[in-house]
């Protein structure tokens, strides 16, 4: 389903959302390493032990895992079509289902409109994003304006 990177003119990924799920996936790593190390203490009369210690710091990878998985979305545009990555799927929309890009006033990303009125999600191009969004959106117009059938 996927394709190489060749084939590919386009990229777009968020940013400001990527480097707040990096902060908090190194954050949750670090509070929960160090509250780890830091439990062997026994002055509350509670007493942990190693495999104790090892599920607190596993905690926090499991929970940076999970933040870091807003890192995912991406979307690209070539020949074949539009690959739109979110945050648990890929899905490739071929240039004959596609019907539009919009961006709903107050929507937090913008969306591929599809036949039957549905549509999909792209988190790759998100409103907080300011002016990368704005060009993103233009660059992606502009290459559907090459690609997709009239």
């Amino acid at each position: 389903m996927t394709a190489s990177a060749s084939e590919w003119q386009f990229v777009a990924k968020p940013r400001k959302s990527r480097r707040f799920a990096f902060g908090v996936a190194t954050l949750f790593v670090v509070v929960h390493v160090t509250f780890a190390i830091l439990l062997r203490g026994d002055s509350t009369g509670v007493y942990f032990r190693f495999a104790d210690q090892v599920a607190f710091a596993g905690i926090g990878f499991l929970l940076a895992s999970g933040v870091l998985l807003l890192t995912r979305p991406r979307v690209q545009i070539g020949p074949r079509g539009i690959a739109v990555r979110n945050v648990l799927g890929e899905r490739i929309v071929d240039w004959d289902l596609y019907e539009g890009l919009s961006f709903p006033e107050g929507a937090a990303w913008a969306r591929i409109e599809l036949p039957d009125d549905e549509y999909i999600a792209v988190m790759a191009i998100q409103s907080n994003d300011g002016e990368y969004a704005v060009d993103a959106v233009r660059r992606f117009r502009e290459l559907v304006s090459e690609y997709a059938p009239t």
